[in-house]
């Protein structure tokens, strides 16, 4: 188990000719999956194909000198943009995972399929019991993730658990080169099991449904399904020990040095023109902006402690998975 990068609620698109069917099936879906129903392939197609929204992260490729070879180059890439992926309304409406019926009468599943092939969203090929052979030869030339069978006992349970499995393999896919340029610097929590065992037992308790990787200080960004913004703060015993330095350094109150020398607390200096470090303007104020430190024990020792994230961090109000779901209902009884 690895933590992402990034992730975010996102849209099933569900492609079946049979319109009774869609309704079924996406009344039975699990709320957590909202989905985009479409009884005319060629409708979904336009929609799919469409430009996707801005959800991804820019890598910059800079030489250093000129006349260089091709791989003597830096990648470059800001950070902040990760977490401000929140602030995007259209994230939601993201599709990664379309799940399409076999038999239609304007394409079948497979052409469906064909014609998607260069969009990163997962396939699911919905089939009945005579697609069988067609599906697996589909799945293992990779035309298709998944596919399931339709007279299944348990096809809605099935297919639920898929959607979730390919709805992270959309991120894992997206994220690759992300991640691996993350890891050479000071993310390492990022490849650690035991750190991303703490995350999601954290955001099981709290609701969260989105996170993102924070720059400074270094941590994740929580939102839960109400917009509600918290950091955790991450910080290693380097970390820890640069925390201190400042603080002696600058001067601090002789109690916060001693709870920054023992690793008690977790300080989060975030006023609007702060670097994240300790300056003399906090003075005795200092607790207003610590937390206990938490400690987590994976493949290093890691503290751990989570803030509420002031307004002032973003651009705008991140636009809320609730908020997107009431929009969602309320256009489909406008529509009904």
């Amino acid at each position: 188990m690895q933590l992402q990068v990034y992730t975010h609620p996102t849209l099933t698109v569900l492609v079946d000719d049979s319109a009774s069917f869609l309704r079924s099936l996406s009344f039975q879906l699990d709320p957590l999956f909202p989905s985009l129903s479409f009884s005319d392939p060629g409708a979904a197609l336009q929609w799919l194909r469409r430009e996707p929204p801005p959800d991804s992260v820019p890598l910059h490729v800079n030489f250093d000198l000129q006349n260089q070879a091709a791989d003597l180059c830096n990648v470059a890439f800001n950070i902040e943009h990760i977490y401000r992926i929140c602030e995007q309304r259209q994230r939601h409406a993201t599709p990664s995972v379309v799940v399409v019926d076999y038999s239609m009468p304007q394409m079948n599943g497979l052409e469906f399929c064909r014609a998607i092939a260069h969009l990163p969203c997962k396939k699911i090929l919905f089939t009945g019991a005579a697609d069988e052979k067609i599906a697996v030869s589909a799945f293992n030339s990779g035309l298709i993730h998944r596919y399931i069978r339709k007279s299944s006992l348990h096809a809605l349970d099935l297919l639920e658990q898929e959607i979730r499995t390919l709805q992270r393999a959309y991120f894992d896919d997206r994220e690759d080169t992300l991640r691996d340029l993350l890891l050479l610097h000071h993310y390492h929590f990022l490849a650690d099991p035991v750190l991303a065992r703490l995350i999601a037992s954290l955001s099981t308790r709290l609701g969260i449904v989105e996170h993102y990787i924070f720059p400074n200080p270094s941590g994740i960004l929580l939102l839960d399904q109400h917009g509600k913004a918290s950091l955790l703060m991450i910080e290693t015993a380097e970390g820890m020990l640069a925390q201190y330095e400042m603080a002696r350094d600058s001067d601090a109150p002789p109690a916060l040095q001693q709870a920054l020398l023992e690793k008690r607390v977790l300080p989060f200096f975030h006023d609007p023109d702060s670097d994240g470090m300790y300056s003399p303007r906090v003075g005795a104020n200092w607790h207003r902006y610590c937390a206990a430190a938490q400690v987590c024990q994976g493949r290093q020792t890691y503290y751990w402690a989570l803030f509420d994230l002031p307004a002032h961090y973003f651009h705008q109000r991140p636009y809320a998975y609730a908020d997107f779901l009431r929009e969602r209902r309320s256009l489909a009884c406008d529509l009904a």
